[in-house]
């Protein structure tokens, strides 16, 4: 079960509303590196946790957390947009390029939800949930759930030096002092699943099994079959301690790929056949 006390997680505060900086908080509600996708990430996440229940308690007490964030963000959009014409031609009369563009506002905020947020990106498009990633494998999932507060960190940094808006600054703050905490948390839950010895996950195939010939090998697809420029990874002791990085130029197979003929009542032409 949610609750709610129907009280915001931290003070959202609008100096001086600016419609072009609501539509780009739109950006960290509904965009692929928003809110609504870490919130989601890491629901369906502990839904499927299985094992040590604490890693369910963290993901659904982070997907509780980042529900407060899309509503923090929600109503910095509507107080953003106090202010904002509700007539296009009340616009146009001062100036046709901008009535255009309605000083940047996204038409959507005005025409389908009436000067409020909505669960779109800072084009309007709407989050279709394609960005969430809950394998069942909670090492994966902390591996990307680090990407996931990463990209929303960079967007939250982009936002607090667009605006010189105090309001807006402190509460971008707060936003991302906290993704550095889930930056943290979730490098911690790693090194709980074994750290770097996690890898190469999942840990539960025998890697003896794998071709153990590419295990750890950086391989060069340089058209001139020169060698790839090289780094940590491709020379020394693997970062799961388990082997040791080697480089190469990959050798094409001798098979040429042959499907042969269609087969009847398939839909491909007679010459396929």
């Amino acid at each position: 079960m949610f609750y709610t006390d129907n009280k915001l997680q931290y003070p959202v505060r609008v100096d001086a509303p600016n419609p072009l900086f609501a539509r780009a908080l739109q950006q960290a509600i509904g965009g692929v590196e928003g809110e609504i996708r870490v919130a989601m990430q890491y629901f369906f996440q502990a839904c499927g946790a299985r094992g040590n229940p604490k890693f369910r308690d963290l993901l659904m007490n982070t997907a509780a957390e980042e529900l407060g964030h899309i509503e923090m963000l929600a109503t910095a959009v509507a107080m953003n947009l106090e202010g904002a014409p509700l007539s296009l031609k009340e616009q146009m009369a001062k100036d046709a390029a901008v009535g255009a563009v309605m000083g940047g506002l996204n038409l959507k905020n005005l025409l389908s939800s009436g000067l409020s947020a909505m669960p779109v990106d800072s084009d309007g498009v709407p989050f279709d949930m394609s960005h969430i990633y809950a394998s069942g494998n909670i090492a994966a999932d902390m591996t990307a759930n680090i990407a996931a507060e990463s990209t929303g960190r960079t967007l939250a940094v982009r936002l607090y030096n667009m605006t010189d808006d105090t309001g807006m600054k402190d509460m971008l703050q707060y936003l991302i002092a906290r993704d550095t905490m889930h930056q943290n948390q979730w490098m911690a839950a790693l090194e709980e699943l074994g750290g770097t010895a996690a890898f190469p996950i999942p840990n539960s195939h025998p890697q003896a099994e794998e071709n153990t010939k590419f295990s750890y090998a950086y391989l060069g697809f340089q058209a001139d079959g020169s060698a790839p420029a090289s780094g940590r990874w491709s020379d020394g002791p693997s970062i799961d301690g388990k082997g040791q990085f080697t480089t190469g130029v990959l050798e094409p197979s001798s098979q040429v790929p042959d499907l042969g003929k269609a087969k009847p009542n398939s839909g491909a032409q007679s010459e396929q056949m």
